[in-house]
């Protein structure tokens, strides 16, 4: 029990910390569609009160996690390939175990890099929607994003070898 929580609370890190980029910078062809959307927003939610009453019955055990999931992201901050490698890893080791589930991902993975190929600005219209969304549900983390956005905006600009090339910015 105590390693399925804490899988599920790295996971959710590693989705936190990797996910608010990529959502803000987008991925090349990447785009979501409504289908899903309440799925996934119902099960955020839920995971998100499961964490909150574990916090409550337990607030050490909830304190050493948020301390082992800050740990975990300054491993990340400083290796990051290490932490893609994992991530994979753990990826992998999901398909394993479903491998339809993982089939289905990579189908709607391609179907919506098609679309993104077909329909770039539209795309690119979705992906500021769900970000201006996101800004007005929690306004404080926005500028944060926005902060840590122009940062390594200006960090590509001092150094263009460390940013990888984006598609779309042709």
């Amino acid at each position: 029990m105590k390693s399925r929580l804490l899988s599920l609370v790295l996971a959710l890190t590693c989705c936190a910390v990797y996910a608010t980029p990529v959502g803000a910078q987008g991925l090349p062809g990447a785009t979501v569609h409504a289908e899903g959307k309440a799925e996934r927003d119902a099960e955020r939610d839920a995971m998100k009160s499961r964490m909150q009453e574990r916090c409550k019955e337990n607030p050490q055990q909830c304190e050493e996690m948020k301390a082992k999931m800050k740990a975990h992201r300054e491993q990340c901050k400083a290796d990051p390939q290490k932490c893609r490698e994992e991530m994979k890893a753990q990826r992998e080791e999901r398909c394993k175990a479903n491998p339809q589930r993982c089939e289905e991902m990579k189908a709607k993975m391609k179907a919506r890099h098609e679309r993104c190929q077909a329909d770039p600005q539209k795309c690119n219209d979705e992906r500021k929607a769900r970000f201006d969304e996101r800004c007005k549900e929690n306004p404080q983390r926005c500028e944060e994003m926005k902060a840590r956005m122009k940062a390594r905006e200006e960090q590509c600009k001092a150094d263009p070898a460390k940013c990888p090339p984006r598609s779309d910015r042709k």
